[in-house]
């Protein structure tokens, strides 16, 4: 992403980290009635009920009905998990496309930022991501139905009491698999597309880090909707096996169903994907100049 580091030009793991999970926190917390939205849809509704498909109306329809604090039912979940979610994506993708990266020119080729972002998908996948969209959208299925959930931390006693860890981890195959592909395109995208621009002198400023991350997450969502489908409905209150799920769909909309929620999820990641890009890429150039300076003033101390 940033090319500045210690000594190296390279970015530090530590500014990875952090500049990776602010930017996750903020993304988050911004677009989440829009992801709110989508959950919502691609849960199961009454028969005969039709789903609107504009993220606006629902948005609207839920605050009318239920007021502001639905909205953001499973916020503190989604937040929690997209600063570690993030944190780590960055961490790992940032130090894996310096072993996939051509010696040479210090750029890696379009398959290799794919392969890189997958990389960095999985293992945000296994530390951060599937327990907390468990969590996330157990919370939002609850508050339709039951009401059994008080909050996100009563949520992971009530799911850890009856299910056990595994019941934290439902929906894992298909979260692996939506996080590998999402990261995969969205990381790869977005560094695809600033390589290009670097090596024709366009400048990387604001408006540029937001047009590359809304394009990146254009690509995510178009490629990646029927692994969300599946998620989804694996991690609902109730929890379902990643082939139960998928029955589900099939049973509920059909082969057309693994694309429910598609405008509402374009709605939030193009705006997310700016958002995400742009506040990591403020947050690292803010952070590497500290970090050089704390780095030099050690080996000053050292020599």
């Amino acid at each position: 992403m940033v090319s500045a580091g210690a000594n190296d030009g390279k970015t530090p793991p530590i500014v990875s980290l952090v500049a990776g999970g602010v930017a996750g926190g903020i993304e988050a917390g911004a677009s989440y009635p829009l992801e709110f939205a989508k959950t919502r849809v691609q849960l199961r509704s009454q028969k005969g009920i039709p789903t609107p498909k504009n993220p606006f109306l629902v948005v609207t329809q839920v605050y009318q009905k239920e007021g502001l604090r639905a909205l953001y039912k499973g916020c503190g979940s989604l937040v929690v998990g997209s600063i570690a979610k993030d944190g780590v994506r960055f961490l790992f993708f940032d130090q894996i496309k310096i072993s996939f990266a051509d010696p040479e020119t210090g750029t890696l080729s379009p398959l290799r930022n794919l392969l890189a972002g997958m990389t960095a998908g999985v293992v945000a996948s296994i530390t951060a991501v599937t327990p907390t969209e468990r969590i996330k959208t157990a919370l939002i299925d609850d508050a339709r139905t039951e009401k059994r959930f008080r909050s996100g931390f009563h949520a992971t006693k009530v799911i850890y009491a009856e299910h056990g860890i595994l019941g934290l981890y439902r929906g894992f195959v298909g979260t692996t698999l939506k996080q590998a592909s999402a990261t995969a395109f969205r990381m790869g995208t977005y560094n695809i597309l600033k390589d290009f621009e670097t090596t024709r002198d366009i400048p990387q400023n604001t408006l540029t880090n937001f047009a590359n991350g809304s394009v990146a997450g254009v690509v995510t969502t178009l490629c990646t909707q029927p692994f969300d489908v599946i998620k989804t409905r694996s991690q609902s209150a109730q929890g379902a096996s990643t082939a139960e799920a998928v029955k589900s769909v099939l049973l509920d909309y059909g082969v057309r169903g693994f694309w429910k929620g598609t405008t509402m999820r374009l709605g939030r990641t193009v705006f997310s994907g700016g958002i995400l890009f742009t506040a990591y890429e403020a947050v690292a150039k803010v952070l590497n100049p500290l970090y050089s300076k704390m780095y030099d003033t050690i080996e000053e101390a050292a020599s």
